[in-house]
């Protein structure tokens, strides 16, 4: 059993760098045997395969971590200490950071001067462009493929094409990353959304995902202009506060953002309002919306993020409005034209 031979497997198995280092902080607590259902039911879920017992036992350490910091912070919301709840999902057996351990915080070219927006309409109070038929279905990226970027800037460009033409159409993340190496962004490494939007500028297109389908690993550029489903002419950044972001969501449609991600990994529904998120950058989503939250009365950004559906509600996150950038929401916003 887990219980029994964990203390023997890590004291004599050879085990690669950043596993040993899981195992000698967690490993040699005893594992709660009264959840191996639940284990065994998580894996079968999620459709978790590992390398040897080694390594189970090691994420098996961090699942349990992470279950219980979940169901503390779920009792205290459950008290009114917090106005969102957690939950298990895929990424439950990674340590804090895992996610993003390829993807240092974004440092945002300094040639890349923002554009304030000429707005003299009111603003709506809500806005949700899903409703509008300018956002396709939320997608996955993969755990270990860090292509957000490429499905950020996918996410503006499709709203941009069904908001000017009319028609919405899933857009292909995989062409910008095995075709856009030469602007700075490569794969599933870390990249920029204006460099991809710079490549479909130079491309003079972006091909459809029905021609050029999502792999989730680096690849060899292979677009072909039959296959071209949008375009645009330039990009724009938007200055580095939430009235320019709210000004932008409200009359251009859906806006490519960076945030700081490494504490929303278990987010599972409500306003994520955390003061300790942070405000680096290492994550690319889209901002769909605005609203104000009717049990809390907090405002918030609707945000269509890349882990799947399974994640957060129905795979977008609420996150706070008016939190003095939380998770640094408006430090990078850029747009295609």
């Amino acid at each position: 059993s887990f219980t029994k031979n964990h203390k023997l497997l890590c004291a004599g198995l050879a085990v690669g760098v950043w596993l040993l280092a899981v195992l000698c902080a967690s490993v040699w607590a005893e594992l709660d045997s009264r959840l191996d259902q639940q284990w065994d039911q998580w894996k079968k879920t999620h459709k978790k395969k590992y390398l040897n017992e080694v390594e189970e036992l090691g994420r098996r350490a961090l699942w349990e971590k992470n279950l219980n910091h979940i169901n503390h912070h779920n009792l205290e919301a459950s008290l009114g200490l917090h106005t969102y709840t957690l939950a298990v999902n895929h990424l439950s057996d990674l340590t804090e950071g895992e996610k993003f351990q390829n993807s240092a915080p974004m440092k945002i070219p300094e040639d890349l001067t923002p554009t304030p927006l000429d707005v003299t309409v009111a603003l709506p109070a809500n806005v949700d462009w899903r409703k509008s038929g300018y956002v396709t279905s939320v997608k996955n990226q993969y755990d270990w493929c860090n292509s957000c970027w490429a499905f950020s800037a996918a996410g503006a460009l499709e709203g941009l094409w069904a908001k000017t033409k009319g028609k919405l159409v899933d857009l292909s993340p995989q062409n910008l990353m095995d075709c856009s190496k030469k602007y700075g962004s490569y794969g599933c490494r870390p990249g920029f959304m204006h460099h991809a939007f710079q490549y479909v500028i130079d491309n003079d297109g972006i091909a459809s995902e029905a021609s050029y389908p999502y792999e989730g690993k680096n690849g060899i550029c292979r677009y072909n202009s039959n296959s071209r489903a949008a375009t645009c002419s330039s990009y724009k950044r938007l200055p580095e506060d939430e009235l320019s972001l709210k000004q932008a969501v409200a009359t251009i449609g859906p806006i490519s953002v960076g945030i700081y991600a490494d504490t929303i990994k278990h987010y599972s529904s409500g306003v994520y309002n955390e003061a300790n998120c942070g405000n680096g950058i290492n994550h690319a989503v889209l901002v769909v919306g605005y609203g104000t939250d009717q049990d809390t009365g907090l405002d918030y950004w609707l945000i269509k993020n890349t882990w799947g559906t399974g994640w957060g509600e129905n795979g977008y996150i609420r996150l706070a409005r008016n939190k003095n950038k939380m998770c640094g929401i408006s430090s990078y916003a850029v747009y295609p034209v």
